[in-house]
């Protein structure tokens, strides 16, 4: 079995990212489609285990196997954790509606860090930009603002939410250019202090709740040992590619 057949016949979530799932699309904006799969149980039980990401099979997509994907939501990864949230989902079945019935669990005051770790990262790279070139990609800007907003509303609320909504036209006049840098600096360094200030006092527990989350991959994993199929066939055909990137 090629990696990508494993996106193919056994995702168990998939969803759309990117700027269409954050109400910040425009014309011409890709379609970023994320997902999970989970590998069938026998593949494991050899040396040769199946890939924790898959990269495809269409343009823009990006999969993580399943139990990558819980490690990753675990730590807070922003990525992983909007991916769970995201409001236009495009395919799920039984064990997805379960993953999804779980994303309570993986939240936790470590999103504070995370995604401040994040946002500091990218922000120094938008300063890098100015050194360099003198503006920053203000398409990167914009992108930075959204997820300061949105973790700084997390921490506030205990609820991640992806569509910015009504603040579309404000952080699309970032994108084009229209904000000042000095501006645009000062908005980032007041969301980052309110940021901080919502992590004082947020209703978020210190700790993800990881024993529900290995609770549901150990079911998932036996249902799918006990599934009767060509397991000799699945074991001796997953060789060879990898994916290239991983969040």
């Amino acid at each position: 079995m090629h990696p990508e057949s494993l996106v193919r016949d056994h995702t168990v979530y998939a969803c759309v990212m990117g700027s269409r799932a954050f109400g910040l699309a425009t014309e011409g904006s890709d379609t970023d489609r994320r997902g999970v799969f989970l590998a069938p149980t026998p593949l494991f039980w050899r040396f040769e285990k199946p890939p924790t990401h898959v990269e495809g099979p269409a343009q823009e997509q990006f999969s993580w196997e399943l139990e990558r994907f819980c490690e990753l939501a675990l730590r807070a990864n922003p990525n992983v954790l909007e991916c769970l949230h995201s409001p236009h989902v495009e395919h799920v079945d039984d064990t997805g509606r379960e993953l999804l019935a779980l994303r309570g669990a993986f939240l936790s005051r470590q999103v504070h860090e995370t995604f401040t770790r994040y946002a500091l990262g990218q922000r120094r790279k938008l300063e890098a930009d100015i050194r360099l070139h003198g503006a920053p990609r203000w398409k990167h800007a914009m992108h930075l603002l959204r997820l300061l907003m949105s973790a700084r509303d997390l921490l506030r609320t205990g609820v991640l939410t992806i569509d910015v909504g009504d603040r579309r036209e404000r952080l699309l006049s970032v994108k084009r250019g229209e904000v000042p840098w000095p501006e645009v600096e000062l908005w980032m360094t007041r969301l980052a202090t309110e940021t901080d200030e919502a992590a004082a006092r947020t209703p978020l527990p210190p700790e993800p709740d990881r024993a529900r989350v290995e609770d549901f991959l150990v079911r998932v994993r036996r249902a799918s040992a006990l599934q009767p199929g060509p397991h000799d066939e699945l074991v001796q055909g997953v060789v060879g590619s990898r994916g290239v990137r991983e969040s």
